[in-house]
């Protein structure tokens, strides 16, 4: 139960939030590490199994780990996110309606509309976002900034998962026509630009959290100029843009 333990559990399995953490000092990442551990498992609920039931069973086992942060369970990622839990006071209903949220997943049906795709987007990557900057000591100003950023670049990473959720099954886009998903790239990019003028509310100590997100600029800008590409997985950034931005926004602090 140890935070090492979640850093080597994202490196396996979502390698470009460990990348960004790296990038990160080493006081925010012992926070970072188990927060992000946990939202990879819960992210991994839904998939492992066939029968919905054991996955609902599966999500509930991690509500009743954030609403029961005493005493820690003797789990990797578990006992480490209780202890984040407890010392950095996160508020227990944002993380339970990540969990929530991620019920979707199981089934097959599409969003109801594009209101609860954003909702999906904003309880999973802007949740988490701004669970992360929590864990930072986030003033409560930096709310409305931190999550139009993270809805940004969850809705990059979920643009980039469509083939995959199409190929399981998932219907992930209410209207595939390039028109329309050029047009969910911009509302994207809209979010981020709304994120940049709230920024002067991020402190510098903060930003840290945001750094998950440094590839959403340049991934809804691909996606709403060539929106065909989120259909064919060809929705990516270069090596090398990708390592200079992260650079970038890790010496800066500017998003």
């Amino acid at each position: 139960m140890t935070v090492a333990a979640c850093a080597a559990l994202v490196e396996r399995g979502d390698p470009d939030r460990f990348l960004a953490t790296l990038a990160a000092p080493v006081a925010a990442r012992e926070k970072l590490f188990p927060l992000y551990a946990f939202n990879l498992e819960v992210a991994r609920a839904p998939w492992v199994t066939a029968e919905p039931m054991i996955a609902e069973m599966r999500l509930q086992w991690w509500r009743d780990v954030v609403a029961q942060p005493t005493p820690p369970r003797a789990h990797e990622v578990a006992g480490p996110l209780q202890a984040l839990i407890e010392t950095a006071g996160l508020p227990v209903h944002l993380l339970d309606r990540l969990i929530e949220a991620r019920r979707w997943d199981i089934y097959r049906d599409p969003f109801a509309d594009d209101a609860a795709l954003d909702g999906y987007i904003d309880d999973t990557a802007g949740g988490l976002m701004w669970l992360a900057a929590l864990a930072l000591r986030a003033p409560p100003e930096a709310e409305p900034g931190v999550r139009a950023y993270g809805f940004a670049a969850g809705l990059a990473a979920y643009l980039r998962a469509v083939p995959e959720l199409a190929a399981r099954g998932r219907i992930p886009l209410l209207d595939g026509r390039p028109e329309a998903v050029s047009k969910l790239a911009l509302r994207g990019l809209i979010r981020l630009n709304a994120a940049r003028r709230a920024g002067t509310a991020i402190p510098r100590l903060v930003r840290p959290a945001l750094l998950p997100g440094w590839q959403a600029e340049a991934l809804l800008r691909q996606a709403a100029r060539d929106p065909v590409a989120v259909a064919e997985g060809r929705l990516q950034v270069s090596e090398f843009t990708r390592r200079g931005r992260l650079l970038w926004q890790a010496t800066t602090g500017l998003f």
